[in-house]
């Protein structure tokens, strides 16, 4: 059983993707962290995220970049979004993810295009949103949690021009499946969020198992 949840930044798709991997028993991968692994090794090198060969010749990493806490900075998220625009460093991470979504037994995957690209096939898709002004909320949260100042305007900005770059490019654009169920988050709690996450997970499976 493969289960596709979308969304945008700061929607709560990562949670509820970790949660739903937990409840069914599935490996969950976060497809964001693989364009984030490319941002900080385009970092690191000094390249230019903008250059598309530039990006593509940093696509190849081992899994264990994954783990490293750097990528789960909001420089390597903003950066993400610029590198993942390019078609090519889309095409170099799509068997990757295409692999894991199917390995025996299914997976869990979080993204912005797995239930329209990666796997779009998945028994299960939810699309996970929240208001522009929600997701800064929290994400300002986070980042002073973290010690930084930031303003709360300058992150709804960041995150508005996220979800403009996301849904404006042409390779795999951020949009929510036809057949995926929504789950807006905006006025609810975490643990609402993901009850609510599972309980249109088990009514899809159990849908599909009557036809």
């Amino acid at each position: 059983m493969i289960i596709a949840v979308d969304g945008p930044a700061a929607s709560g798709k990562g949670t509820i993707a970790r949660a739903l991997s937990r409840h069914f028993g599935l490996p969950h991968l976060d497809t964001g962290l693989l364009y984030r692994a490319v941002a900080q090794r385009v970092m690191a090198e000094g390249l230019d995220p903008t250059r598309e060969a530039d990006v593509v010749a940093v696509c190849d990493f081992e899994d264990r970049l994954l783990e490293d806490p750097a990528l789960r900075t909001d420089e390597a998220g903003k950066l993400a979004s610029v590198v993942s625009a390019h078609p090519l460093v889309r095409a170099a991470l799509l068997q990757r993810q295409r692999r894991f979504a199917q390995q025996p037994g299914g997976a869990v995957l979080d993204g912005r295009d797995i239930g329209t690209v990666i796997a779009p096939d998945a028994e299960v898709k939810l699309f996970v949103k929240a208001t522009p002004m929600i997701r800064a909320q929290r994400r300002h949260s986070e980042l002073r949690a973290h010690g930084s100042k930031v303003s709360l305007d300058k992150v709804l900005g960041d995150i508005r021009a996220r979800d403009d770059r996301d849904a404006r490019r042409t390779e795999a654009p951020m949009r929510q499946a036809a057949d995926a169920a929504l789950l807006d988050t905006s006025f609810l709690s975490i643990d609402a969020a993901v009850q609510r996450a599972i309980g249109l997970a088990e009514a899809r499976i159990a849908n599909r198992a009557q036809t």
